[in-house]
């Protein structure tokens, strides 16, 4: 009998314990979609549950990956909010409806290219970042073979750089899209292709992300390596012999967005971090990951490292063509088949 009773005791405490655990409320939590470096990614994730306690799971991938991402979970997402990585992807995703309009009340401290960001994604997206492309070379290997150093993208076809040139794949790499993207409206798009197949010859890897042919530079992996200036400094300043380039013709850029996924299951903590990552506070992390683009929120001042966007020849990007998913499609599409399928 007393161990009967001891069962019934045991059984009932544990149902007791069930009901308790199912009607205690879950620990508000937010799952971050995040294109720049990791550690920037883990940084900010960090500080932003550090302030306000809201737990933080995060995914880290290029920019292209993860519009592929929302494309295919669309009737089911995980994410709750898109942080970071080249802005074209997020109007992208913003022409398709895979994200959510919301205007913040940070709105109006933002830099004017941030603000038109939103307007012409219809708040679907915000900027947070301004980074202009360009290229680096390492500087030793280049001394070693005694060459003249490049100054711009006509430089890049010359025969000494066979082999020697290297570039992130466009449908994975939303610096690479901004690459395509820049040459065509630079050139004209025969032109444009006409370079990019030329080009072709003398690249050694198309790589998955968009900063990986800046580091293989600085280690002497590939002569020049295609990427955004400020992925080109931050190699530099941890050493390596690698010197940044902004293209004598003109270059693009980038405006580096966030935006909210529709059908998110914490809509209301992604709210919380889309604010939070537009106050200066979050934006001053940046620098302290190494990144340095210039800030959207206009009392953040650039880090001290950022490329002096006033010295470089930037070109009239059309945002809303070559933010749109028809146009993103299109042009991959040419590539993938003229370009990438060439022999080297």
């Amino acid at each position: 009998m007393n161990q009967t009773n001891t069962k019934l005791r045991l059984l009932a405490a544990a149902a007791v314990g069930a009901m308790w655990l199912a009607a205690a409320p879950a620990r508000a939590q937010v799952v971050v979609y995040c294109g720049v470096d990791e550690n920037w990614c883990r940084g900010m994730v960090n500080e932003f549950t550090k302030q306000t306690g809201i737990r933080t799971e995060m995914t880290r991938q290029s920019a292209g990956e993860l519009y592929a991402r929302l494309r295919a979970e669309k009737d089911n997402p995980r994410g709750d909010i898109w942080w970071g990585g080249t802005g074209d992807p997020h109007l992208q995703a913003a022409d398709e409806a895979l994200t959510l309009e919301y205007q913040s009340p940070m709105l109006p401290q933002l830099r004017d290219w941030a603000q038109r960001q939103a307007q012409r994604s219809k708040y679907r997206t915000v900027g947070i970042y301004l980074g202009a492309l360009g290229y680096g070379y390492n500087t030793e290997e280049l001394a070693r073979r005694k060459m003249t150093a490049p100054a711009c993208w006509a430089d890049l076809l010359k025969p000494e750089y066979k082999g020697e040139v290297q570039m992130a794949d466009p449908n994975s790499s939303g610096t690479a899209w901004t690459m395509l993207a820049t040459i065509v409206q630079l050139m004209g798009e025969e032109q444009g292709f006409d370079y990019l197949k030329k080009l072709h010859h003398n690249i050694n890897e198309y790589t998955k992300a968009g900063a990986a042919p800046a580091l293989a530079a600085g280690q002497g992996e590939t002569l020049v390596g295609i990427a955004f200036q400020h992925d080109v400094i931050d190699v530099a300043t941890r050493g390596k012999p690698v010197q940044v380039v902004s293209p004598c013709e003109g270059t693009g850029y980038e405006i580096g967005s966030m935006s909210l996924i529709k059908g998110a299951r914490h809509l209301d903590e992604a709210k919380k971090f889309y604010d939070w990552a537009l106050t200066p506070g979050a934006q001053k992390l940046a620098a302290e990951f190494r990144s340095y683009q210039l800030p959207s929120n206009a009392s953040v001042a650039p880090p001290p490292q950022s490329p002096d966007l006033s010295k470089i020849k930037l070109i009239e990007y059309d945002f809303g063509k070559y933010g749109s998913s028809a146009e993103r499609q299109r042009l991959l599409g040419r590539w993938s088949s003229e370009v990438k399928t060439l022999s080297r």
